[in-house]
């Protein structure tokens, strides 16, 4: 399998996880357990698309943003998913601070639109391959 593939794969499966654990009724163990599931999952997506980026598009970006930036040039992203995606990378940037109550809060409300977010953003490279 090829390694474009073996990413897909990967965020395909650590999505389920996000999603499976945005089902589970809340608490503060099930909080920072999603949050952790987001950490992942949003680094296989970024890790997916700039591979993506560098094979089909022929672009070259090396932090989270910059992928993000590019993915609205090529219309992977609209414009208001571009938004979400750039503020989900600052949100993933803070994971490392959820001991801190109003942080952890934060980032767990936001998680269900980053969810749709990045499956949209699955979906249309899928679509592209």
């Amino acid at each position: 399998m090829d390694k474009l593939k073996e990413r897909l794969n990967s965020c395909q499966q650590a999505l389920a996880t996000l999603e499976d654990a945005l089902d589970i009724p809340f608490s503060v163990i099930v909080r920072d357990g999603t949050i952790q599931r987001f950490d992942y999952s949003f680094e296989t997506l970024w890790k997916l698309l700039k591979l993506y980026l560098e094979q089909y598009e022929g672009i070259v970006c090396n932090s989270p943003k910059s992928c993000f930036r590019s993915a609205l040039k090529v219309e992977l992203l609209s414009v208001s998913e571009a938004e979400t995606c750039l503020a989900m990378t600052d949100d993933r940037n803070l994971t490392s601070h959820t001991y801190i109550e109003g942080v952890a809060e934060k980032i767990y409300e936001q998680l269900p639109t980053y969810l749709i977010t990045m499956k949209n953003l699955l979906a249309n490279i899928q679509k592209n391959i």
